[in-house]
């Protein structure tokens, strides 16, 4: 997720910045006269978000079952789905807030996005955001705030995945949902989300184990555990894209420098190569490498988060250090491991 940097005046970082969603400059949020009142009742707003944000995850939950999501006795059923969903966000949002924190950064608490338009967005939310109330002290601190996100959030999907691979039910429990399979058979049509290494590690392991019944990609969204889990994979996939003003540009700004703008256009240029690899199957082309889902981002990439990362002005000279640059690395390993070349389809 992203800051927003001002490139103008000496610091060439000003106050007030997200961090961890769209990244618009919002201005001071404080007045003279109104500010410690501001101050004192602002998390309201943030509590408030999350509560609408726990609605409509819980609402999207239900969907996820095949259930009326919009009948209040089917309201139980979306709760465990909605809890893990706001887990995998919190922990990557307050990954960014303790780093900046512990960096001595005026931070606020977590913004949370919530999306009830089921029909366009049936995960129920668009994320979360903190804003930065004062600038970046080092290259470090960009480094370490910019990390921890990620990070955080991936190593809870892993726990979460690991947990639903663990605890998987028998066939009958998608027998439940889709009672025509028992005549039909499986059927491998239909809404499908995109696979990547991890979930191919996963489904190699328990595939190998008796009685154990590992549902196709077009099936897993009915599992809670494994729904979010994909899911908190491809959000941290997309963050860690070495791009301008994502997790994953903060952390290649951090560890390359000017350098990185390279880094940033191919990226950027094999993301327009995915999209026009997903336009052949419309031709009837049989290729199943590409989306065009990437032709939007890239064009998101282009116009609003940018592909260079914006100069910061301190010191570009100080050392990350070995434990930093590895973990930097392992950033990276994430991204690659977590990336779905198809992220959803319609087979």
């Amino acid at each position: 997720m992203q800051d927003t940097y001002d490139n103008s005046g000496k610091d060439g970082l000003k106050p007030d910045n997200d961090f961890g969603g769209t990244g618009k400059e919002t201005g001071n949020d404080f007045t003279a006269g109104t500010g410690k009142k501001k101050k004192r009742f602002s998390f309201l707003i943030n509590i408030l978000l999350f509560v609408l944000t726990f609605f409509t995850t819980t609402i999207a939950g239900v969907g996820w079952l095949n259930a009326d999501p919009y009948q209040l006795e089917n309201f139980q059923l979306g709760i465990t789905y909605s809890v893990l969903m706001l887990l995998v966000i919190s922990t990557h949002e307050f990954g960014h807030y303790f780093a900046a924190r512990i960096h001595k950064i005026d931070v606020t608490l977590p913004y949370y996005i919530p999306f009830p338009f089921l029909f366009l967005n049936p995960f129920g939310t668009m994320g979360a955001v903190i804003k930065m109330k004062t600038r970046m002290q080092s290259r470090k601190s960009l480094f370490d705030i910019g990390v921890a996100g990620p990070i955080a959030g991936w190593v809870t999907s892993m726990i979460i995945l690991t947990i639903g691979y663990v605890t998987l039910p028998s066939i009958d429990y998608i027998y439940k949902i889709h009672p025509e399979y028992q005549n039909t058979g499986m059927l491998t049509t239909g809404l499908t989300f995109g696979n990547n290494l991890v979930f191919l590690f996963f489904e190699k392991i328990f595939s190998m184990k008796h009685g154990v019944f590992v549902p196709p990609m077009n099936e897993i969204y009915h599992y809670p555990f494994l729904c979010v889990g994909w899911f908190g994979l491809l959000i941290t996939s997309l963050n860690m894209m070495p791009v301008g003003q994502l997790d994953g540009g903060h952390i290649s700004y951090a560890m390359f420098g000017g350098k990185s703008k390279y880094i940033g256009y191919t990226v950027f240029y094999l993301l327009v190569l995915f999209g026009i690899l997903g336009i052949l199957p419309l031709l009837n082309i049989k290729l199943d490498i590409g989306s065009l889902n990437w032709l939007v981002w890239a064009l998101l990439i282009f116009f609003v988060i940018k592909i260079k990362h914006p100069p910061i002005c301190f010191d570009m000279d100080e050392p990350l250090g070995t434990f930093r640059t590895a973990t930097g690395w392992f950033a990276y390993f994430i991204f690659i491991v977590s990336f779905c070349p198809i992220p959803i389809s319609e087979i």
